[in-house]
Parts: C-alpha cells; sequence; structure tokens
C-alpha cells in the first residue's frame, strides 16, 4: 500500500508541479494483481478533491495464455480519458484525475461509500429489486445514448496509445464460443443445435463483430462493478473499455451477467420492464429501435449468443476445457450475487426460454429447454 500511495503522489506532483501529501489509505479490495486504495489528500495546493481512489495493477505488463501481452489497463485509461470528455452529468463513472501507463496507476475521483448493484439486487424485496434494475437498465441507455456518434473520439484516443488493440476484447472470445459451443453441448450435455438455432446466434455473433447501434460500453457489467450513490447508477472498471453494439449491454443485463457468476432469477415482467427503460433513453438516438420486430430480434440474438459463451466460459465435466482459470473463479465466487456454475447456466438458460416463448421463437425456446434439462439432470 505504501508503495502504491508513494506512486501515486510522485504522479500527482508532476502533473500539478507541486508536493501532494496522500494519507489514511484504505484498501478497497482489488483482486489479482490490482490494488485499490481510497487516499485522503492531506496537502492539497491545486483543489484536489478531498480525498482520491489509486487503482495500480502490479507485476509489469501480463502475458496471456496465447503470448499476447494484457491490454487491459491501457484500455482502460483510454477509456476513462474518453469519458473525462463526456460532461460530469453524463460521465458514466468516476473522473480520470490522473494516470501513469507505465506504472500501470490510475489516481481517480472518490465515489463514496456507494452500495453496490450486487448489494442492492442481493435484497429479499421484490420491488426494491426491480426498482433496481431499472435504474440500471436506464443508466446504461443515458451512456448509449450520450456516447453516440463518438467512436472516432475514443479511436484518437487507442491510437495515442501504444500496445492497444482496436478490436474489443471480448470479440475473439464471442467468436469461439459461437465455433464451439455446438460441440460443447453435444459432447457434455448430448444436446444438438438445430440449424435456425445455429442461425439465430450467427447473428448475435454480428454484434459483437460490428453492429449499428454502436456506443461506449465499459462491457464489465457485473454488479459488483456498479456503484449507486447519489448522483445514480456509476459504473467502474473500464479494462474492457470500447464502442459497440449497445444491445449487447442491455441483453448481458436481461440473460443475468453471463461472464460473471452472479446470477439472478429474473421474471419476464422484470426483462420487459429493463427493456423498455432503457429503450425511452435511446430512441432519441436510435429511433429503429422503436420497432418491436427489430430491437427484440436483436435481443434474442444477442441472449442466445451470451448464453453460448457463458456456457463455453463455465460449463464444466471431466476433463473439460473450463475456459475460466482458478485465480478468476476465486475471485468470482467472493461477488455479492455469486452462485456455482451451474446454478448460473441453469438460471440463464431459464431466462432465455421464457424470453423466446415471449416472442414466439419455439426453436429458441425448445433449444434452451433442452439444455436446461441437461444441467439439471
Amino acid at each position: 500500500m505504501d508503495e502504491v500511495v508513494e506512486a501515486a503522489q510522485e504522479l500527482l506532483k508532476r502533473r500539478t508541479g507541486a508536493a501532494v501529501r496522500l494519507v489514511d489509505a484504505t484498501d478497497l479490495g482489488g483482486g489479482g494483481d490490482t490494488v485499490v486504495l481510497r487516499v485522503r489528500v492531506a496537502e492539497n495546493p491545486f483543489s484536489l478533491p478531498r480525498t482520491l481512489v489509486l487503482k495500480q495493477v502490479l507485476g509489469g505488463n501480463r502475458q496471456l495464455a496465447d503470448g499476447q501481452i494484457d491490454e487491459s489497463f491501457r484500455r482502460e485509461a483510454v477509456s476513462y480519458q474518453f469519458c473525462n470528455s463526456l460532461s460530469g452529468a453524463h460521465r458514466p463513472g468516476p473522473e480520470l484525475v490522473a494516470y501513469d501507463l507505465d506504472a500501470r496507476l490510475l489516481v481517480l475521483s472518490d465515489l463514496g461509500d456507494a452500495p453496490a448493484m450486487g448489494e442492492l439486487l442481493a435484497r429479499r424485496d421484490a420491488s426494491e429489486v426491480t426498482h433496481s434494475l431499472m435504474a440500471l437498465a436506464q443508466s446504461l441507455g443515458r451512456m448509449h445514448s450520450n456516447t453516440y456518434g463518438r467512436q472516432d473520439d475514443y479511436t484518437t484516443l487507442l491510437h495515442r496509445t501504444p500496445g492497444v488493440d482496436e478490436a474489443h476484447p471480448l470479440n475473439a472470445q464471442a467468436a469461439r464460443a459461437a465455433d464451439e459451443v455446438p460441440s460443447m453441448l453435444q459432447d457434455i450435455l448430448a444436446v444438438a443445435v438445430p440449424e435456425d438455432v445455429r442461425a439465430t446466434a450467427a447473428r448475435g455473433r454480428e454484434l459483437f463483430d460490428g453492429g449499428r447501434f454502436r456506443a461506449f460500453s465499459t462491457a464489465d457489467l457485473c454488479p459488483d462493478n456498479i456503484l449507486v450513490n447519489e448522483g445514480g447508477v456509476k459504473f467502474l472498471d473500464y479494462e474492457w473499455g470500447g464502442f459497440r453494439d449497445a444491445t449487447l449491454d442491455i441483453s448481458y443485463a436481461l440473460a443475468s451477467f453471463p461472464t460473471c457468476l452472479c446470477a439472478l432469477e429474473l421474471s419476464q415482467d422484470q426483462v420487459e420492464e429493463m427493456v423498455e427503460a432503457w429503450r425511452a433513453e435511446v430512441v432519441s438516438v436510435f429511433p429503429q429501435l422503436r420497432d418491436d420486430s427489430v430491437l427484440y430480434s436483436r435481443l434474442l440474438a444477442a441472449m442466445l449468443l451470451w448464453l453460448w459463451l457463458s456456457t463455453w466460459l463455465f460449463l464444466d465435466d471431466a476433463g473439460a476445457d473450463v475456459h475460466v482459470d482458478e485465480d478468476a473463479e476465486a475471485w468470482l465466487r467472493q461477488h455479492e450475487l455469486a452462485v456455482g456454475r451451474r446454478t448460473a447456466l441453469r438460471r440463464r438458460w431459464s431466462i432465455l426460454a421464457a424470453f423466446a416463448d415471449k416472442l414466439g421463437d419455439n426453436a429458441v425456446g425448445d433449444h434452451a429447454r433442452a439444455v436446461l434439462g441437461a444441467l439439471e439432470e
């Protein structure tokens, strides 16, 4: 902790031209090789906030399994820079005060001791949970509507930062899931995937590759990465930040956070209310989504692909290749809404089955029920 504080003091000194003293460091919990601290600004020559949050990724540039350098810190710095260009009222999360790419250090404004969305969604009162889900959907929509049309600005920042790939980091995983899950389902669960379901999944995969309703997304929308303070819903952790089709974000929430082990049992009433809350915020920039057939067909395709990705990440079997390492899973299991792998998958496939039935898509509904039945055996 002392080393992180010292590095932040030096960074702020270089930025302001005067000494800044940070005291009373409190560990906010990081995960893996990430340290996150809250500090008080004891000496404040340039009207810095009274408290700041420091985030440092230790250990240098992490090497990934495929030999590539982990770009997540640099992408996060770029994403925060982009969000700083938004007005304070439209900024989806904390303000970036300073950053150091070489030290892999961010200095952020402090959002306070606000509850995480996971804590709110874990409450027993169904009306409170629905209210929180609506707030999440509305805030996603506001983030999308306020950043639509600004992808060139984000891309310019990316190009100024060496070591960051323009392609979104989830794209490759989504592509692998689309290719590999049909055989996984057959081999592990004895569930065949019909051609019309494969066609719907292919449309979902296209959303990761492009999509015409593009806006900024933090992408890591696990409920424990979302705070709710007096300013509303605020998003944290921009390591996967970037521009992508906005329907991927709302469908991620509808599918109960598929890349995380957080999982809710969402009712269809809650799903529909979330869709409408989100749509109300984005139709001014995406007027095509006023058409139910356009919106709901995209949501179904996106949810199916998210479910395939979740299955690719978490479906376990003796000798099977599960695509989440032990350290990552240990961190995911500490989350407020965390459940076991198969429990998470069962809840998600159940939501998809009900959603497909509501839309009258018998093929996807039957597919979801077949997977659900196999997971319950």
